[in-house]
Order: C-alpha cells, then structure tokens, then sequence
C-alpha cells in the first residue's frame, strides 16, 4: 500500500463515517429519550433515498400513501385518547398535524404532476413524508407502550422494522435505484478527488452536529430532551410532557435517517432493505458510545468507517464480519465493568 491508496482509504472511511456518526446520533438520541432502541431507523433511510429517487423520476412514490394512512390511525388513536374530555383544541391540532400536514405534502407532490421538480424541492418533500411516517410510528407503535420494560419496546421496534421494509418492498419493488447528485462539481486537492456530493456530506454532518448541539443546549425543547433523558419520572413531575419529547426524538431521528439516505443514494445504489445493513453500523458506533455519549458516538462511527474502508482493500469478503466484530471487546468490556446481580430466587 503506497500513501496514495492510503488516502483514498481515509477519505472513503471518513465519508463513511460521517453517515454512520449521523445515525449513530439519532439511535442515541431516541434511547436516551424513549428507552427505544431505534432498528427501523434503516428503514428511515431507505424511504429518504428510494422517495428522493422517485420523485427525481417523476414518479409519485408510495410513501407518501403510507403516511396518509399512518396520519389517519394516528388521528383515530388521538381520538380515542380524547373521548372522555373532548377538546376543540386539541382535536383541531390533531387534525392539523395528523391529516392536513400529510395531505398537503401529497398535493404538493399532485400538482407536480409526475414532473421532476428540482433538487431542492425533491429533497424537502422526501424529508417531510420521512418525518411524517417517523412521528406517527412513534404515536401508534410506541405511545401506547411507553412505560413498560425496555424488552417490550425492543420487541415492538422488530416489528416496526419487519411491517415497513415489508412496505418497502411494496413501494419500490426489488430493484435499487439511484438519485441525482446534490453537486456535480469536484475540487481536488493533491491525489484527492473531492467530489460535491462528499463535500456535501462532510458539510451537512457537522452542522446537524452543531444544530443539534444548538438545540439541545440553547432552546426550551432540547433542554426537555435532555431533562427526559436524564430522569423520566422527574421530568414529569416538573410539567415536562414525555410523550411529546418522545416524538420530538422520532421527529429528528426520521430527519436525521432521511438526509443520510438522501447523501447515500447518489453514491451507491440503494434496494428496500439496504437501510437495515446501513443502520446497523450506525447502531455499533452508539453502542461504543454506550448509548448515552454523543461525542464518542461520532468518534466511534468514524473508527466504524476507516474500518470498512480499509477491510474492503484487505479483505473484501469479510468486511462485514470485520466490522461488525468491533462489538465484541465492547461488550465484553461492559459485561466485566458491570456489577454483579444476584438472581431473585422464588
């Protein structure tokens, strides 16, 4: 290996992970707050890209359906939840949010006509249907069972997972598909080819870092986020509503998952389950983090990344056992730090 493969190895590391980091984030986000350990967060990313990719085609994409249909259950679940002290209000913001916000993105996408809009709208309507579909999962799937045991919620997010790659497989069929680039141009610098998609990468990795830092530091929901996070019960106490700091965290974890599926769909070409294999690099990188470290969650995910990069030039067959084998001295670790529990006798 000479110093130029060495830095191309590097940079497609880094790329790499700077998507994982993202994710990785949005995993820890979602635990933190809901104690959900996000698997159909993949799926986030599928329905961001393969949408953005329809809809660069001109072709009305499924999700948008399946949003319409999620708002509507949503709304019937509120409704329910409101039949003993009906509220104009409150039915009204439900409407708003649950029927009207879906339907105004489908006639936004109707009055297109199947024409391809350009890049930026694309991508807007991609993150609004992916956010929508991520903020009634949370309402119908997890809502409802917010405060039982940790292997309930998990059990719900298998499922959650396996119902919508099945939706993903129905939306866009078995054939991958690639979307148009956010940039065509390309600098570079020595040996290094940096192309606008990469850069675009690198440059909206940090500043959702530096947004959600912003956010969690600066404004009254973040601090609830983090209030949640650090003690549910006493959040609580205080007036802090845990179910609306729950989709909040769904809200930004099905953003956060569309905009890496929308940076990776230029890239590679993307099939209905790839999200899965995509999320679940992510999902070691936050377990280095321990579920609860933002910061090392990111320098975890570029570790994840170089690692990838540099098996595939090694050993190319076994790049995903390498990868995803960096678990195992964590857990092993973890495992030997932890104190011992005695088992309750009956």
């Amino acid at each position: 290996m000479n110093t130029t493969i060495l830095l191309f190895l590097l940079q497609d590391g880094i790329t790499n992970g700077a998507i994982y980091a993202l994710l990785g984030l949005a995993l820890v986000l979602v635990f933190a707050v809901t104690r959900i350990i996000l698997i159909p967060q993949g799926e986030f990313i599928t329905f961001g890209a393969l949408t953005y990719a329809s809809l660069s085609a001109g072709q009305m994409p499924g999700t948008i359906k399946l949003a319409v249909a999620m708002g509507v259950v949503a709304f019937a679940f509120d409704l329910f939840t409101f039949r003993k002290a009906l509220d104009a209000r409150r039915v009204l913001r439900s409407i708003a949010v649950n029927i009207v916000f879906p339907l105004a993105i489908w006639g936004v996408m109707w009055a297109l006509g199947g024409r391809p809009g350009n890049i930026a709208l694309n991508i807007a309507l991609s993150l609004l249907i992916v956010a929508a579909i991520g903020l009634y999962l949370y309402r119908i799937a997890f809502q409802p069972i917010a405060h039982t045991s940790v292997l309930v919620l998990l059990i719900a997010s298998v499922g959650c997972h396996l119902a919508l790659q099945g939706f993903g497989l129905v939306f866009f069929g078995a054939e991958g598909q690639r979307g148009p680039a956010i940039s065509s141009d390309a600098i570079t610098i020595g040996a290094l080819r940096f192309t606008g998609q990469s850069i675009a990468v690198y440059g909206i990795t940090i500043a959702l870092i530096v947004g959600l830092w912003l956010f969690f530091g600066y404004t009254l929901y973040g601090k609830a986020l983090r209030a949640t996070a650090v003690n549910r019960l006493g959040a609580r106490l205080v007036g802090i509503r845990t179910s609306l700091s729950g989709q909040i965290a769904f809200l930004l974890a099905s953003v956060i998952g569309a905009i890496s599926g929308i940076l990776i769909v230029p890239i590679t070409t993307l099939y209905y389950d790839t999200g899965f294999l995509i999320g679940l690099k992510g999902f070691i990188a936050a377990i280095i983090g321990g579920l609860v470290s933002y910061p090392l969650t990111a320098a975890a995910a570029i570790l994840v990344g170089c690692v990838e990069a540099f098996s595939s030039f090694y050993a190319s067959n076994y790049k995903e056992v390498i990868v995803f084998t960096l678990i195992l001295p964590v857990l092993v670790l973890r495992s030997l730090a932890a104190p011992a529990v005695e088992e309750e006798k009956d």
